[in-house]
């Protein structure tokens, strides 16, 4: 019976944890206590759900346990009356587990939450750990181990991401219009890089981390249901969904990547790809086709309605990459140009693209660089020029997968 409880309360925290911090930091206007006042309810949960049973509304009852913390912290405080008056009608509840807000409102405080975790005032990696800890309800264990970094690191970073968010006065709220755009394409950023790291983990033993995959994947489609009318928003959860159709046929049985074209397309997840498929629609409908995420998730959806590898339209994913370069340039998208060039009109022409890359100052110490080229050097049959290429890979990926991939490859050379 405890275990069920306790097993209960997990679910119950992973499912409401980012409701239960967006409307305790509404009243509070610090995301901080919100946390900590949250984790106080979750503490309560623990002690009492297994002795007197599962609620019937656990999220109301959580909510309602961390708003009588709140106002005993702010009765024992000396701006008592102040603060009390800020809170206003959000402390007028019962003391039974009921005050659910109404879902407009819950909605309004998630996506001030959304915004104020991607705050900029944060490092890039502050804003991954915070929303990982307030929005994808991850403990500071999770992430440490999706990150492959000491729990103490993450916890220092979700305490100095707190502080930096009290010292600056950032407010809880959406930005102003003026400021949304940009501000969004921060959260997106964040997300999507949340995704990458499990979908090509950069280091470890490990070539897939799906656990992160899966959060990013949650948290996009949340965001889409906060911000239904922004096309970029869509298009990121295309993006990711049809990747993410993928995940099963990216790792043999030995954990060894395969690559895209050597993958089983049977093993692809269908109910992703159809996904992606509705979400780039609704992207294109709002009018972002032209948008860098809704015409990366363009480009996933050449290969996922490709049957074999082909019938892939390469030609037109090489023109989406060129779209892509006006709207989103960098060396990392000229790259990625040049394979579909490579594969669409022969691997002389994409080496000549590659080629012009090679002093790239971003691309220093990027391995798929080498790899790309190692690629087409073996298919012009420059195999010895190719052999090295794949071994320099090999020497600058951190992840072990991927480095034995190269180094097989360059011992097929």
């Amino acid at each position: 019976m405890a275990t069920d409880a306790r097993r209960a309360v997990e679910a119950v925290w992973r499912i409401e944890s980012a409701r239960l911090i967006a409307g305790l930091a509404r009243m509070v206007r610090d995301v901080g206590l919100a946390e900590e006042l949250a984790q106080d309810a979750l503490v309560s949960a623990l002690a009492q759900w297994p002795e007197h049973g599962v609620p019937r509304n656990p999220g109301a009852w959580l909510m309602t346990a961390a708003k009588n913390r709140a106002v005993d912290l702010i009765r024992r405080d000396r701006n008592y009356r102040r603060k009390l008056e800020q809170i206003g009608r959000d402390t007028e509840f019962d003391h039974a587990p009921d005050a659910a807000a109404e879902v407009g409102e819950i909605d309004d405080d998630l996506l001030r939450l959304v915004f104020t975790a991607c705050h900029p005032v944060l490092s890039t990696e502050a804003q991954v750990a915070l929303t990982l800890r307030v929005l994808g309800g991850l403990t500071t264990d999770e992430i440490a181990r999706a990150f492959l970094v000491p729990e103490a690191t993450v916890a220092q970073r979700i305490v100095r991401a707190k502080k930096s968010l009290a010292k600056a006065g950032v407010p809880f709220e959406v930005p102003e219009e003026d400021q949304r755009a940009a501000r969004l394409a921060s959260v997106l950023g964040v997300i999507y890089l949340i995704f990458n790291e499990g979908y090509s983990a950069t280091a470890g033993d490990d070539w897939m981390r799906p656990a992160l995959c899966e959060d990013a994947v949650r948290l996009g489609r949340v965001l889409a249901g906060l911000m239904p009318r922004e096309p970029e928003v869509h298009g990121l959860v295309a993006l990711m969904e049809v990747q993410a159709s993928r995940a099963r046929a990216r790792v043999g049985p030995g954990g060894e990547p395969v690559l895209l074209l050597e993958q089983n397309r049977a093993r692809w997840d269908q109910l992703l790809i159809r996904r992606g498929l509705d979400a780039l629609a609704r992207a294109e409908s709002l009018g972002g086709a032209g948008g860098p995420y809704a015409l990366q998730a363009a480009i996933a959806a050449c290969h996922a309605r490709a049957r074999a590898p082909e019938d892939t339209d390469w030609t037109r994913i090489a023109g989406l990459y060129e779209r892509l370069s006006l709207v989103a340039p960098s060396p990392v998208v000229e790259l990625n140009h040049a394979v579909a060039i490579g594969m669409a009109f022969g691997p002389a022409v994409g080496l000549e693209l590659v080629d012009e890359l090679v002093d790239e100052p971003v691309l220093t110490g990027y391995h798929l660089l080498p790899s790309v080229r190692g690629d087409l050097l073996a298919k012009l049959g420059r195999h010895a020029e190719a052999r090295e290429e794949f071994e320099r890979a090999a020497g600058l990926t951190r992840n072990e997968r991927e480095r034995k991939l190269l180094l097989d490859r360059a011992a097929a050379c």
